[in-house]
């Protein structure tokens, strides 16, 4: 499925208050560390180590050095497979701490390991008293079965912001982001940025893939925001459709980028995240040290540079 997100920033009238905080456990394999008794998935702290941190603040309920424990307010089941969790702060006026575009680390103890994953929220820095994750869960992912089962009044260990690479507005004239599946966290987190800045003329294109339309998170939400804001525009294409599926079918393909993708030129710029497979395909995969590495795959032949693609 793919969705395409058209922001144009000049033409809207009113900024949302927020946006919820999306967050989805990666699908790659776990591996563990006896000696320290962690579960790593995803490789997370070797990812973590490889991003700049945030500086700790009082005014911040984050700490980007330490371990934070969170209450958990409520707990709502959004679709088959997806939930939405709100994070209390100790004060009703501190703020997340987050940065565009930064990502968090969980981590719980289970089953005798201290678990840890990274999740990429898209809350504004302006929202007080509270962050919202959205969960998607995996049958397989030790962490995200472990935080869709959360109660109310539960709690969560919490650590960052990290920082991916730091946004400023107007850098560019357009934004184009190509997600897959939970690659959707990170594009949310920076669209909600230029979308919340009035002054921010940069235009933002979001090519959104999944498989159906269950899996079309805050679907809702982004309808919503059709009718709000004039210029923005939403379409779905379902790799596996159901019959009565009227809209776009299929997968991303290098037709699609080059039709709704901005030129290749240094007044754009092209966001990518998604599994495996999709990053192949579209801008070739992150080095094995998590740097950028070669840009490959679709954006290559349509002649985008390591200038012009960023990878998350």
């Amino acid at each position: 499925m793919m969705m395409l997100v058209r922001l144009t920033q000049r033409t809207l009238r009113k900024q949302p208050a927020s946006l919820m905080a999306f967050a989805v456990e990666p699908r790659a394999a776990e591996t563990s560390s006896a000696s320290m008794g962690v579960l790593v998935g995803a490789s997370a702290l070797m990812l973590a180590s490889s991003f700049s941190t945030t500086t700790a603040s009082n005014d911040h309920a984050l700490n980007p050095n330490e371990w934070r424990s969170f209450r958990v307010y409520s707990n709502e089941q959004l679709n088959h497979n997806t939930h939405k969790l709100r994070l209390e702060f100790p004060e009703e006026n501190q703020t997340s701490g987050l940065t565009v575009a930064s990502f968090l680390l969980t981590k719980a103890h289970l089953n005798g390991k201290a678990v840890i994953r990274a999740y990429t929220p898209t809350s504004a820095n302006s929202q007080k008293g509270h962050l919202e994750l959205i969960v998607k869960g995996y049958t397989t992912g030790t962490m995200s079965k472990h935080l869709v089962g959360l109660k109310a009044g539960d709690h969560i260990d919490v650590k960052g912001p990290n920082i991916k690479f730091t946004y400023k507005p107007n850098s560019r004239k357009h934004i184009a982001m190509v997600a897959g599946g939970s690659g959707i966290t990170p594009m949310l987190q920076v669209a909600l940025e230029i979308l919340r800045n009035p002054e921010d003329n940069t235009d933002v294109t979001l090519i959104f893939a999944n498989d159906t339309e269950e899996d079309i998170l805050l679907r809702d939400e982004l309808a919503s925001y059709e009718q709000i804001y004039p210029g923005f525009k939403v379409i779905n294409v379902l790799s596996k459709p159901s019959e009565s599926w009227t809209g776009y079918s299929g997968y991303i393909t290098k037709d699609i980028l080059e039709k709704h993708l901005p030129g290749a030129s240094a007044d754009n710029l092209v966001l990518v995240c998604g599994p495996p497979g999709f990053m192949l395909a579209v801008s070739g995969g992150k080095a094995k040290d998590f740097t950028q590495g070669q840009v490959e795959g679709y954006l290559k032949d349509l002649h985008y540079s390591s200038e012009t693609v960023f990878k998350f």
